[in-house]
């Protein structure tokens, strides 16, 4: 199956050079290119392509509207290009429904990467990743209100295992700390995506903090 990606920047060394490594995939198309934020919101409406590569700082309209009306109108996964340690939006476009984040330096076979895991239906952050996103997000003194009413759709152990996913552990983490298999994880993970109808794993880490099971300053395990 041949991955269809747009990708956009309003830089265009950055965007072009995104697209000629996307575009020598064998198993990816760039169907097009975006500069600014009414642009990318254009061409994911006219090519519904798997994955949107959307720079979350875009003129016109940000990036952060450009993946609400995305992830809301298109079944198109959206992955955030960002300088991270500079960006204070991170939240917001995890709530707007991105699958990750890519720093604007990252390198060609992460690139590639990430394009295919996030196509595939998986979260784009690794673990540590997701730990800094964390870190970065509850940072502040804002606080997210709890919906604990949300979590009498889930088991017990569903419980524990979202309350540990938000706090960025792993699978094989996950596994060791509640004594099952990877394999146990996996289906618990997404029993939790599917009765809280969750797009991916990276969601699953937004409703731990809001349903109150993750409070904003808690340390990972």
């Amino acid at each position: 199956m041949t991955i269809r990606v747009v990708v956009a920047d309003d830089q265009e060394l950055v965007r072009a050079g995104f697209a000629m490594i996307l575009g020598a995939q064998t198993d990816m198309m760039v169907v097009a290119e975006a500069g600014d934020g009414f642009e990318a919101v254009g061409a994911a409406r006219a090519h519904r392509p798997d994955v949107v590569l959307l720079d979350i700082r875009m003129p016109g309209m940000d990036g952060l509207e450009v993946a609400r009306i995305v992830c809301t109108e298109t079944s198109s996964r959206v992955v955030m290009l960002t300088t991270f340690d500079q960006d204070d939006y991170v939240f917001d476009a995890l709530r707007a429904g991105a699958s990750g984040f890519l720093l604007k330096d990252v390198r060609r076979d992460d690139l590639v990467h990430a394009v295919r895991v996030v196509a595939a239906g998986e979260s784009l952050l690794a673990p540590s990743v997701t730990r800094t996103l964390i870190a970065a997000f509850t940072s502040g003194a804002a606080t997210l209100p709890p919906q604990s009413s949300r979590l009498g759709l889930l088991t017990t152990r569903e419980i524990e295992t979202m309350r540990l996913l938000g706090a960025g552990l792993s699978n094989a983490e996950i596994a060791a700390s509640l004594v099952v298999s990877e394999h146990t994880v996996k289906s618990h993970v997404s029993s939790i995506l599917a009765k809280l109808s969750l797009r991916d794993r990276v969601q699953a880490v937004i409703a731990a903090y809001e349903t109150g099971l993750i409070r904003p300053g808690t340390r990972s395990a």
